[in-house]
């Protein structure tokens, strides 16, 4: 069975990263929910996709600063802990961590085992080697590696960095991709596509998950 992860919430209909955006992809019976997290300068883990704010860079600005910018539909900038909680535990939630200094790793730590059901919580990022600093800290902890280009090896980069996911652009990924890293003892999810005709293809190569923005779309497409 491929799972349908909904892309920043069901960004399709609601604004990405939001609260509402979170409850949509479960109405729409997503297997998870991924989202991206920034750590501001006092520590705290913000649910945000870009890096910058009008005020500023979130990884300079505290906390209250940051709360104070309303997205577009009126919320706040939600905290890594209000969106766990939003998510609970009807579904998995993965974690794309932006940025994250290693001091404040115990925070993102603290947070999954706060949550309503951290065996749900799984983190990548597309730099490798803050998953790698994490997995070694936390050799159980689910993670996963982003890459938005081929690699000769695709068994490599999740290997090295202790994890078991390969996030891979949904254009990169062909069915000799998906044998190796099954092969290997790993998982594919392929990011992020609305075409139907593509998740059908995706699918039939034997992706492990696709991640979309129409959660309730691919659940219509792919059952």
């Amino acid at each position: 069975m491929t799972l349908i992860i909904a892309h920043r919430g069901a960004s399709g209909q609601a604004i990405q990263n939001s609260l509402a955006a979170f409850r949509k992809a479960l109405d729409a019976c997503a297997d998870g929910v991924e989202l991206d997290v920034h750590a501001s300068k006092d520590g705290a883990l913000v649910v945000h996709h870009d890096a910058d704010l009008p005020a500023g860079r979130i990884a300079a600005l505290p906390f209250q600063r940051i709360r104070g910018h309303r997205l577009a539909n009126g919320e706040a900038i939600p905290t890594l802990e209000e969106s766990l909680a939003a998510i609970g535990d009807a579904c998995d939630a993965y974690i794309e961590i932006k940025g994250l200094a290693p001091e404040f790793d115990g925070h993102l730590f603290a947070a999954i085992d706060a949550c309503p059901a951290p065996h749900h919580c799984r983190v990548h990022a597309f730099d490798h080697r803050i998953i790698r600093r994490l997995t070694a800290a936390r050799p159980a902890l689910g993670a996963g590696v982003l890459s938005s280009s081929y690699p000769v090896d695709p068994v490599a980069p999740f290997q090295a960095a202790g994890a078991t996911d390969l996030w891979m652009e949904q254009s990169m990924v062909d069915r000799e991709l998906v044998d190796r890293v099954h092969d290997a003892g790993g998982r594919v999810f392929a990011w992020t596509t609305d075409a139907p005709r593509r998740m059908r293809e995706l699918a039939d190569y034997g992706v492990d998950a696709i991640c979309t923005n129409q959660p309730a779309e691919a659940r219509s497409i792919l059952g």
